[in-house]
């Protein structure tokens, strides 16, 4: 056990948040070491000009995290699960995922109560082609604007009056007690959520051994097989800020029920699907689940969609 852990995080006050929330957490499991937290700013912080599917990706996040416990001057990161990639980069870890907040979207507005409120022609922001691609299919005269931004930007954005509404997730509203901005608490038939929302990560360097008992407490079982399954569908329809995506699974009667979809820019094109199937009896059973769903939607043309998305990147 070492007589100091130090954490690494994002320096907004949504990624703050959840490092405080960790950080207090493992420093009531051992007493005896001095927990901190090392706030950086990452490129995907610095770089708000642009959409995210332009820049890099989510990885743009975790970077310069993962460089500090590369060079020793952290050893863990902690990260919303939705802003993980797919695939984690060569010698590190997602050790433990959380017990889960409200993973669903939020709608927040000063004018409206919910999205069927909403005249022709209101700007709705998003910074998620997920959300992009739902409000498209279902709401075709609606304006789509990029937001970009962490959440308090995303609100003064709101206040400023450059969007009639916005949609964010309801987690981080929850996290920072800012509730009271939800209008409206978007239900999964109508806004499915991304993989790994609402969930937070612990990421370590792969190998680290110590660290691994030592972040296992905080490690939410059932989470962790709804995370793992979701993540396993959109890994293998190669899902990424540049996919419109939607992966999300609850544990029903002892079963892993999941749903995912995944659709063009433009709504137009959208194959989803659904399954259930047991976990946790062996090593992989979710992420089983989640190839498995991923193939129902290429046996439904998800592979049409994919291509003509890789051919506009």
């Amino acid at each position: 056990m070492p007589s100091k852990i130090v954490i690494a995080s994002r320096e907004s006050r949504l990624a703050m948040w959840q490092a405080v929330h960790v950080r207090d957490r493992l420093a009531s499991l051992n007493p005896a070491a001095e927990v901190v937290i090392l706030g950086m700013t990452t490129k995907g912080d610095q770089i708000l000009d642009r959409p995210l599917a332009e820049i890099g990706g989510k990885g743009l996040f975790i970077k310069e995290l993962e460089v500090a416990m590369q060079e020793g001057k952290a050893h863990l990161a902690v990260h919303s699960m939705k802003d993980v990639p797919m695939v984690m980069p060569d010698g590190f870890v997602l050790a433990a995922i959380s017990a889960r907040e409200n993973p669903r979207d939020a709608f927040v507005s000063n004018k409206y109560n919910s999205l069927d409120d909403l005249p022709a022609g209101a700007v709705v922001g998003t910074s998620s082609l997920r959300r992009e691609a739902i409000l498209r299919a279902k709401y075709p005269t609606l304006v789509i604007k990029s937001l970009r931004g962490n959440l308090d930007t995303r609100l003064k954005k709101l206040d400023a009056g450059e969007y009639d509404a916005i949609i964010l997730a309801a987690a981080g509203l929850i996290r920072l007690g800012l509730e009271n901005r939800i209008k409206t608490v978007l239900t999964a038939e109508q806004s499915l959520p991304a993989p790994g929302q609402g969930a937070l990560g612990i990421e370590l360097i792969d190998g680290a051994a110590h660290m691994f008992d030592v972040v296992a407490p905080l490690n939410d079982p059932e989470t962790a097989h709804c995370v793992k399954a979701e993540r396993a569908f959109s890994r293998a329809l190669g899902g990424s800020c540049q996919v419109p995506l939607g992966g999300y699974a609850i544990m029903e009667n002892g079963l892993l029920w999941l749903r995912g979809f995944v659709a063009s820019v433009d709504g137009r094109e959208m194959v989803a699907a659904e399954l259930r199937g047991e976990v946790g009896k062996v090593d992989g059973d979710d992420e089983a689940l989640g190839r498995q769903l991923a193939d129902m939607l290429r046996a439904q043309g998800a592979e049409a969609i994919l291509a003509k998305l890789a051919g506009c990147q």
